[in-house]
Formats: C-alpha cells, structure tokens, sequence
C-alpha cells in the first residue's frame, strides 16, 4: 500500500511481544528528578555507567522523532545538513587556542601514531575549517550548515539522567555571512526556526537573554523549558516580559538617601569570618554589611565588594572587568593585597594602596556599613564608602546575581525567579573563530574579508528528558502525540481470541494506513496491569479491545492527559475516526 509518499511492503503490526519493552515498577535509585525516573522507568532507556545511557526501542523512536522535527526545521529555515568526524584533530583547536582552555571537560586521545585528538565537545573549528575550504566568493553567502551528531563532555558530576551526561546528541549548526546585516537576519532566522522546533514537540520553551561568555558577543539567547527540577535560575518579569538567565540578568537600583554616620571604628570580632557569623556576632542584618573579596582577573588582584546579603556574578564581574580569566585569588594573594586573611577584608585602606576596588551598584552613596577591617578578627561600623574608600566612581557596576524582587531594569517592576532547563541557545560568534582561520571570501571587487558567523545549538536528546519532565502526572508520562514512542496503544485483553486479535489487528492496520503510529498490547497479563504500562509509558491514546467490550457494543478509547477525560465506547468500525478526533485535540497533538 502507498502512504505518505512512501511505499510500505508487509509491515508486520508491532506486538509489545516483541518490543523489548520492559517497564519497571521502582524508582531507580540514583534518579533525582522526575524525568529520570520516567526515563528508566517506562523503559525508553538504560544506565550503562555515570552519564552514559543506551536508548531502547521505545527511547530511540521518540529521539528520531525529534529528530525529525529539527531536521525538518532546519531545511525549512534554509539550512544544509552535513556530518563531521566525532573525532577531531588538537591542530584544529589549536588553531582558537582552545586546546588548552577548554580544560578537562574535552575528552582526549592520541592515535596509534601518536596524533592528538578529542571526541567533540562542539564543532566550531571543524565547521569553521570546513568553511574555509568551500567559500571563496560573496556569492555563495549567506549559508548555514548544520549536523545531528553525538557531543561528548567529562562532566564532573553527571546527573538528571540526560540532561547532564558524558555523551549527547546535539543538533548544531553555523552561519556564515558576508556583513553583521546579514548575521542579524541568519540570527533571528535560526531564533524563529528555534521557536517552531519546540513547539512541535509540544515543550514551552521561553527564550531568555543570555551571556554569550566564552562562545560569542552580547547577543545570544537560551530557550528554556521551565520547571522545577531546572539546573538554571531565570529572571522574569511579568510587566514586559523581558527575562533572561541569573548570568545575564540586569536590575534597576534606586539612589541611596543614606543619613550621615560619625567617623568609623573597630569592632573585635573574634572567630567570626562569614557575613552571617559576624551578621550574629553583632545582631544585624545581612544587609548591613559590605562582602569584600579578592579576585585574580588575569592574574592581577581586584577587590570586589557587594552587599552582604548578595552573591557577586562572576560572569557579570568578568564582562565589567574585560577580563579573560577571572577566580577568587588563593591565600597569599588575598593576605598581600588586604593585608588580613579572607573574612576580614575591606575596602577602608587595604595594605596595597593601588588595588582595584569595585562596588556593586547598590553600594554607591552607603554611609553606615560595616566592612572588614584588613586586620584578623576585626572589622570596622560607621563607614562611609565615598568618604572613607578610594572608589572610583566610574567603578560601581552592576556585580551581583539577580534575585527574586529586583526591580526590572527595562520597566521598573518586580522580577520573579523561576527554574529551567535549557534546551537550546543561539549565538552570534562574530569573527572569534573565523578570523582565527583567516575563513574569507572575496567581493566584488575580489577584496578578502573575514565571514561573520553564528552558532546555534539544540539539545536534541535533552529535549527528549526535558518533554517528560514537563509532562507527566503520578501515573506516568502524558506525551505530546508529535514525538511519543508510539501515538496509539491498543490493549488487547484477550489475545487467545481469534475475534478480538482480528479486531485488533485490523484497527492497528487502519490506523498505520492512516499515518498513526500505534502498538498492540497482546501480552497475557491482567487488564490493570497493561493500563498502568500505559499510563507509564504515556501512550496518548488508548483503545480497549475484549471480548467482553464488543459483546457490549464496541471497543473502548480514552486518551491520555491531565484532565483524566472520559472513556468513549466506539463500534469498532468507527474507532479509526475517533481516534483521529482525539489526535487532533490540542492537548494531545502539536
């Protein structure tokens, strides 16, 4: 039979049988979140060490399934698909100088001749290479090209299953322009193809400013699904909806109306080093503290100082400093540029009179503080930081992670903070890596110029975890039809009956026919064990076949989501298209 331009020859109906699936009734015991469970629970995939899993039959029809989609997306948006090698040769990264910084996370090996190499973190330098060797002329600009490929990182802590493994797939892709105009427009072209992707795969994904680090300049957006179990704070804000990852997050700080204060003076404070120690010592608040520390930015001392019940953002700290390399200093740098041990470090007269000092924001204009006295075990009260510090002003900048109440920079309201996964990000690279290169095409008037780039990156089997972990119930997963292992599930409660296994049988080959993917349960097991399977699973509809339900009338269908909806019961010659109906319903089908 011929469907959906494609020829099918005697497809066998697919009998849970013979699926492999094998569902578990326990939690897995290193499973922290919910999707992890379902994960190995409904059996879409196995452990087999610390961050590495084998995808089973049910796990690897959905990844293909999404799959599918950001192919489809891609082409759709205009972009080439290519392959490159896993492995990829030291030159290439040497070549960025990312061999050596990239640090352990890079897995890497050496040939038999003694070549190095490192299984893929990313492919910019490959795809930048690979550029290079094919563009020569403005005329074949602008292109994007684009790989599904396995990734690997040596996390130091895998967990959550698949969203923080050794080896993933990830859809990655770059473009490649003659001008910013027109990497602006490949941009928002890979944004907008982003926005497609996830919303047919039934996730809602929110896109938030991000902090392009490492990888590009300011532009950069992530996608986040949002949920609890997210690794990732995100700050929004319901009056304008600007919202963007904690490393990026901008606020607004009202000027300070602080009263005078009398001069400053000593305090003892013996043993007391945290902000919260000392905080109790003296029964204040956090916030009437000054968090002095000592950074390197560069190898070279910095002392950064915030309010005490804030954490500096080092990523903020890092872009404010024009710095590549920003850490906390060690022991020694801390006692040589404060002249005391951390704990007690403050920005009243520190033993190297030269050292930088910048402020949180908030800190401009504070009168009353309390800091540390560049002397162990003591600190100073009273301190007026313009009167009392030498602090630039053009030294106060925004240096700490946004928390839950910050006014909005953009329009002035209260921001929330929420959890998410990250399930994508797209970047404009600029030249960082094809000016490394020298990848050039020629204009018209066969002038050299660097090409523009863009990088865009799509977690496809964390976005496979991210979809359970957005929907799911007590009873199992509730899959969006676009990307479930299987759309349709038929219980066949009476396999050792010819009538019903013919029934079952001949809907399972109207719905195929159909373009529904379905599965028949023919297992000879209790009627409540086979719907708690697919529950679990979270097959999005399910039809009853038995012989009791035909002596009655017909087949049974209800589908599978959170509003727990009614059983139909369906003469069996009308269930293809009430099964089509439900399919159709937005809560199942994307």
């Amino acid at each position: 039979m011929q469907h959906s331009g494609r020829i099918w020859y005697n497809i066998p109906i697919m009998k849970w049988t013979k699926s492999l699936i094998q569902t578990l009734r326990e939690n897995p015991g290193d499973a922290e979140i919910d999707s992890h469970k379902l994960l190995i629970r409904a059996g879409l995939a196995r452990k087999v060490a610390g961050g590495l899993y084998a995808y089973l039959p049910l796990g690897m029809r959905s990844l293909r399934k999404i799959q599918q989609i950001v192919r489809e997306e891609m082409d759709r948006a205009g972009a080439l698909e290519i392959v490159s090698p896993i492995l990829q040769p030291a030159e290439l990264w040497r070549t960025t100088g990312r061999w050596d910084t990239m640090g352990p996370n890079m897995f890497k090996l050496r040939d038999r001749g003694e070549h190095e190499f490192a299984l893929g973190p990313t492919a910019e330098e490959v795809f930048t290479d690979l550029a290079k060797s094919l563009i020569s002329s403005y005329r074949q600009l602008p292109v994007t090209i684009y790989q599904i490929q396995w990734k690997f990182r040596d996390e130091t802590r895998p967990r959550f299953g698949l969203m923080r493994s050794k080896e993933f797939l990830m859809k990655d892709a770059y473009s490649f322009d003659v001008d910013a105009d027109g990497a602006d427009k490949s941009y928002w072209n890979m944004y907008h193809a982003y926005e497609r992707i996830y919303e047919r795969c039934g996730l809602k994904a929110v896109p938030v400013q991000a902090d392009g680090g490492d990888m590009g300049d300011s532009m950069t957006h992530e996608f986040h699904v949002l949920a609890d179990a997210g690794e990732d704070g995100i700050a929004f804000c319901e009056g304008c909806g600007y919202a963007a990852n904690l490393e990026k997050a901008e606020r607004r700080v009202a000027p300070r109306a602080d009263a005078d204060c009398p001069a400053y003076e000593e305090v003892h404070t013996p043993g007391a080093k945290t902000i919260d120690q000392v905080a109790a010592f003296m029964g204040l608040p956090g916030s009437a503290f000054v968090k002095s520390l000592i950074y390197s930015a560069d190898g070279k001392p910095v002392m950064v100082c915030v309010e005490g019940d804030r954490d500096v953002n080092d990523v903020k700290l890092k872009r404010f400093l024009g710095a590549k390399k920003v850490e906390l200093a060690d022991f020694e740098t801390v006692l040589r540029a404060s002249g005391a041990n951390a704990g007690s470090v403050g920005p009243v007269k520190p033993a190297d009179a030269s050292l930088r000092i910048v402020c949180d924001i908030a800190l401009k204009g504070a009168k009353g503080r309390i800091v540390g006295a560049n002397k162990d075990d003591y600190h100073l009260k009273n301190v007026d930081l313009a009167r009392d510090c030498n602090i630039a002003d053009a030294d106060f900048a925004d240096l700490v992670i946004a928390k839950e109440g910050d006014i909005c920079a953009k329009c002035g309201k209260p921001m929330a903070i929420k959890r998410g996964i990250e399930v994508g990000q797209v970047f404009k690279l600029g030249t960082k890596y094809s000016a490394a290169f020298n990848a050039v095409y020629k204009n018209d008037k066969l002038e050299d110029h660097v090409m523009i780039m863009g990088c865009y990156g799509v977690g496809v089997s964390r976005t496979l975890q991210a979809v359970i972990e957005q929907s799911h119930d007590k009873d199992g997963i509730v899959w969006p039809a676009s990307v479930a292992p299987y759309q349709v599930v038929v219980e066949n409660l009476d396999p050792d009956k010819e009538e019903v296994t013919k029934i079952a049988d001949d809907l399972e080959s109207a719905l195929e026919a159909a373009g529904i993917d379905v599965i028949v349960d023919d297992r000879a097991e209790r009627p409540g064990v086979k719907f708690k399977d697919a529950d679990l699973i979270g097959f999005p509809v399910r039809v009853v076949v038995g012989a009791k339900g035909l002596a009655n009338g017909g087949v049974e269908i209800k589908r599978r989501c959170d509003d727990k909806s009614k059983m139909q019961i369906v003469a069996p010659d009308a269930a293809l298209e009430a099964i089509k109906a439900l399919l159709g319903d937005p809560a199942v089908r994307t």
